[in-house]
């Protein structure tokens, strides 16, 4: 039997304005989630981005919102500006046939207007903790109507130090109140939270699958000790040659540092992290979608907002923390059926990390050379005469045969066309190609990739077949920090 939103008790306005919108079948966490939401059941969902749960919470909390109703009936917490934009944006969609008006409060935006927002009148609020909490120290966000708590991401607001103010705000909202709360992980914080603020939950759970590591081709490149991260990118992209991609760094710094770099090797390339302005951060996105830029350096908490389909390529500059970090993050890639490439830049200190990633999923991630000056020079070759192909049969190309003719006189017709051939070589030729580059090498070979701790001595001979279950040791410990909260990253 095929489940429909209709057959999960959602309203006969509601399952129309979603078939307007082009929602037919519900996924597995919507027809876990949507029914026990709409009988007024605590929620508690463990499910990755991209598995539809806004619309899990967000079509059966409009079902409970009275619009007659100006007051605030429903708070939406969610860790950053660009994820409470795209979730009010979503629940807008939703209630479009409704009198439900939806306010998104965070930062990088005027704080007195959004006041003014709240005294015209609300029934829905999303916002970041940490505007939501000035909202409420100002006296200008009143919870004693609530009727619905969603933490949405809420690993990720305690991976980014929020959690002491979701526990702020939780305490400001009446007892009478419902929660739902969705994290794609269940650290131990996480987990007394809900037992604190939610009463005898219904837990709903999407398995998590190993379905997009397999149809994207993850790859990683070893660097030379004597080398920095941003001299093996350069090679890495003349051969990967990605249609559009993100490149995940740590931090802001070395996100502009990177962009700087790859635009003066010719790229077309932006930065994307929290220092950039709201409308900065529009313009970009904007261009990315319309292929204006190729690759977008970004940071992981300025990614979220990134929401960018089609993306050939994802590069992990740095390497995360977390598995799952680096799962939701090559995520991005090979969805809807198409493939993707993952790529990590690995340094000795990044090999604890990997190994980590590796025991996650269950298997050896592919470990590739730094392309060769040869195999570079071979492959922008191969492009100029691809090039040289199109413009053989373009109509300009007569324009230039009487000089061709006139040169002919004194020189071989051959070396008349390699000349021009390696002037606009060397005029396309990025800077850092006329530099001394190549891989360190030992006897004309690059030295044997060594896997593991201690300089892979241990791992010497190893196969590399997948992790069994037998095989794998101590779970590594999920790291759920206290990071101090960034009002930047909001």
């Amino acid at each position: 039997m095929t489940i429909s939103f209709a057959s999960l008790g959602l309203s006969e306005r509601c399952v129309e304005q979603l078939s307007e919108i082009g929602f037919e079948t519900p996924t597995d966490i919507q027809a876990q989630a949507i029914p026990q939401i709409l009988a007024g059941r605590d929620v508690v969902g463990q499910s990755q981005t991209g598995t539809g749960k806004t619309a899990a919470y967000s079509l059966p909390v409009l079902e409970h919102i009275d619009p007659q109703d100006g007051t605030v009936q429903a708070l939406i917490l969610a860790p950053t500006r660009e994820l409470a934009q795209q979730v009010a944006q979503a629940v807008t969609d939703f209630a479009v046939s409704r009198r439900v008006h939806v306010l998104t409060v965070c930062g990088g935006q005027s704080i007195e207007r959004q006041i003014r927002s709240l005294q015209r009148g609300a029934q829905i609020v999303v916002g970041t903790p940490g505007r939501v909490i000035d909202l409420l120290d100002r006296q200008k966000l009143k919870l004693d109507t609530l009727k619905w708590v969603v933490l949405d991401e809420a690993d990720e607001m305690l991976s980014m130090g929020f959690i002491d103010d979701v526990i702020k705000i939780m305490k400001s909202t009446p007892d009478t109140r419902k929660t739902a709360c969705f994290s794609a992980t269940m650290p131990r914080a996480i987990q007394d939270l809900v037992q604190k603020f939610l009463k005898s939950p219904a837990t709903v759970t999407v398995k998590q699958t190993n379905e997009a590591p397999m149809r994207i081709e993850q790859r990683v490149y070893m660097i030379p000790r004597s080398w920095t991260k941003i001299k093996a990118l350069q090679p890495i992209l003349e051969i990967e040659q990605p249609e559009r991609g993100i490149i995940f760094v740590r931090t802001k710094r070395s996100a502009a540092e990177i962009t700087v770099k790859l635009q003066g090797a010719g790229l077309t390339v932006d930065e994307y992290h929290g220092d950039l302005s709201q409308v900065q951060r529009e313009r970009l996105v904007q261009r990315f979608r319309n292929g204006q830029v190729q690759l977008v350096v970004a940071t992981d908490i300025a990614a979220r907002g990134l929401d960018v389909e089609d993306l050939s390529h994802v590069i992990n500059y740095d390497l995360p923390d977390s598995a799952e970090t680096y799962i939701h993050r090559i995520g991005r890639t090979g969805r809807a059926g198409k493939t993707g490439k993952a790529i990590s830049l690995i340094q000795p200190m990044d090999r604890h990390l990997l190994s980590r990633i590796e025991r996650r999923l269950k298997q050896r991630i592919e470990t590739s050379q730094i392309p060769t000056r040869s195999l570079v020079e071979a492959r922008r070759l191969e492009k100029l005469k691809s090039t040289l192909q199109e413009t053989l049969s373009g109509e300009r190309i007569a324009s230039f045969l009487p000089t061709v003719k006139e040169l002919s006189a004194e020189y071989d017709p051959q070396a008349i066309a390699a000349a021009a051939l390696q002037m606009v070589y060397d005029q396309s030729c990025p800077a850092w190609m006329k530099t001394d580059w190549d891989v360190p090498t030992d006897d004309g070979v690059q030295k044997p990739i060594k896997r593991g701790g201690g300089g892979g001595g241990a791992n010497k001979g190893r196969s590399r077949r997948p992790y069994s279950e037998g095989s794998r040791s101590k779970k590594p410990t999920q790291w759920s920090g206290n990071r101090k909260r960034s009002h930047a990253a909001q």
